[in-house]
């Protein structure tokens, strides 16, 4: 800092103090062509994001099913919504089956039961709803096969 200021201070105030120069005629730049490659730049950008994005998403699914399947400890055998945040959930960790209950912020053992609940084979809910979607859609189940 101070040789910075002590070289300020050795010049001549003439060269601080100098006088612009004539004043060169500058054209105008063509605004339609500026903005269009702004245009597409941002367009470009965006598709760019947008693909990332899908690739990302692609790759996560990817991930996802590398995993162990059969694996689980934990299996959630079925659920009943007793309220907007209230609901019983019935689990089982082993071979032990739980009933549980949840509220907003709390989870409650209910009853450990002695016999298990032999639930029918049925797929689980979240593919009921995947069912559904499709037959609204207009695709037959056989299509996803």
């Amino acid at each position: 800092m101070r040789s910075f200021l002590w070289l300020l201070c050795s010049l001549p105030l003439t060269a601080l103090a100098a006088e612009p120069g004539p004043v060169a005629a500058t054209t105008p730049v063509v605004a339609d062509s500026n903005l269009s490659a702004q245009l597409s730049q941002m367009l470009l950008g965006l598709l760019l994001v947008i693909g990332l994005i899908f690739v990302l998403a692609w790759l996560l699914r990817r991930v996802q099913r590398i995993g162990p399947r059969g694996a689980q400890v934990i299996k959630l055998l079925a659920s009943q919504a007793l309220g907007p945040r209230d609901r019983l959930v019935l689990v089982q960790v082993g071979g032990e089956q739980i009933l549980l209950g949840l509220s907003a912020g709390r989870i409650t053992p209910l009853h450990v039961l002695k016999e298990p609940v032999h639930l029918p084979d049925s797929e689980p809910a979240s593919t009921e709803f995947a069912q559904r979607l499709m037959e609204l859609l207009g695709r037959d189940q056989k299509d996803k096969l």
